[in-house]
């Protein structure tokens, strides 16, 4: 197995985190300074920052993140980060991210390969949120969502998206995509203030009935099936309930 992809098969970090530790020379196999060139197998021994790793079985939780935590540790004015809400039975990660002022479903893993595979844009993999804004919802607000456009600040165009109304001032809306407070940016720059942003989809694994600062493992064929789909990246099958 290709150095970087066993990294992050040990659950340590992504591929592209593998790859920048490798540069930084963090990496060793057999008691040499690793390559991007090698292969390894369970019988060598591969240190990171001089700690030895090895192939954990695939661990993916479904973690319904609070209002006010922070995802990333780096971030040094972060009042809460996820360790500070719950501990998991093993080291994860997050596969996509969710505000500090968003809430809901964040997909949690061992599993480097899997994160890669998600967090690609290009991939299209679907997102589900709950949003309301602090006005009444009108038809040419939904429309300019759905059909997409142009985020002036960061310079990119969103993808045509589904969007469903709720109530007179709720939507539903499914991303592809995955900008840094792309909802929040797509709002405002038609004159809205999202009040509140709660994710109940990722893939197929849906929030459910978990309540803040809960998770569950997800296993069976709903593991069966978030593998399939993100390997295969099929055609979305269905929208809303």
């Amino acid at each position: 197995m290709r150095l970087n992809k066993y990294i992050a098969s040990c659950g340590v970090c992504s591929r592209r985190e593998a790859d920048q530790l490798i540069i930084d020379e963090q990496v060793t196999v057999n008691g040499q300074i690793a390559t991007f060139a090698m292969d390894v197998t369970d019988a060598d021994t591969v240190l990171v920052k001089g700690r030895p790793i090895r192939i954990k079985k695939k661990r993916v939780y479904a973690f319904y993140k609070p209002i006010g935590v922070t995802c990333s540790k780096k971030d040094e004015h972060a009042e809460r980060v996820i360790s500070d809400v719950v501990m998991f039975p093993e080291h994860v990660t997050y596969a996509g991210r969710l505000d500090r002022d968003s809430e809901g479903l964040m997909i949690m893993t061992n599993d480097g390969d899997l994160i890669d595979q998600m967090m690609r844009s290009s991939a299209g993999h679907e997102k589900e949120y709950v949003v309301r804004v602090h006005q009444e919802i009108t038809p040419d607000f939904l429309n300019t969502l759905r059909g997409g456009m142009h985020l002036t600040k960061l310079d990119v165009d969103t993808r045509p998206c589904k969007v469903e109304q709720k109530d007179e001032k709720c939507f539903h809306i499914i991303l592809t995509q995955g900008f840094n407070r792309q909802i929040r940016r797509m709002c405002g720059q038609l004159g809205y203030q999202v009040t509140n942003i709660k994710r109940i989809r990722v893939v197929n694994i849906e929030l459910g009935e978990l309540r803040p600062g809960e998770w569950r493992e997800v296993t069976g064929d709903e593991l069966h099936e978030l593998y399939r789909r993100v390997r295969k990246n099929p055609k979305p099958r269905r929208f809303f309930k």
